[in-house]
């Protein structure tokens, strides 16, 4: 069974809602996942965008999600800690999502979220940890990555 990503607010490839953006009321999407591989312990879920002008811009960072963890709901909260799951600090500066939000007239960009199955239970990051610092301690723990991608354009 693949490891996948999905959520039932858009699909592959799909225009992201505006409800999710920074044109809407800026929360999280709707995501569930399913067959992760198997000595999965927790999961690590980034967001980003690669078309920014100055290069990547990180929106969305989580970590230490249980394994038993199959879903995030949509309106995910912004707190640094949810339950045992912790929260990277975006490029906008805080913890929690930040929606898509290209410069106007800058064409569709496309925005990439990766859920990271991990072979351990935490991360050893500290509290306000980026979601650079995020990736570069998950990918080496990484058993697996489901993906799914949303455009938006303003």
């Amino acid at each position: 069974m693949p490891f996948i990503l999905t959520s039932t607010a858009f699909k592959e490839g799909e225009r992201i809602p505006k409800t999710y953006t920074c044109e809407g009321a800026d929360v999280s999407p709707p995501l569930a996942w399913s067959g992760a591989p198997a000595g999965t312990k927790s999961f690590a879920l980034l967001c980003d965008d690669p078309d920014a002008p100055r290069g990547t811009w990180r929106h969305w960072g989580v970590f230490d999600v249980p394994a038993a963890t199959s879903r995030l709901d949509e309106g995910y909260p912004k707190d640094a800690r949810v339950g045992p799951a912790r929260q990277a600090v975006t490029d906008f500066g805080r913890t929690g999502y930040g929606g898509p939000c290209p410069p106007k007239g800058h064409g569709t960009h496309h925005y990439q979220f990766r859920l990271l199955a991990l072979k351990v239970d935490k991360l050893p990051l500290p509290d306000r940890a980026t979601c650079v610092d995020l990736e570069r301690a998950a990918r080496p723990q990484a058993l697996g990555e489901g993906r799914l991608m949303g455009t938006y354009s303003r």
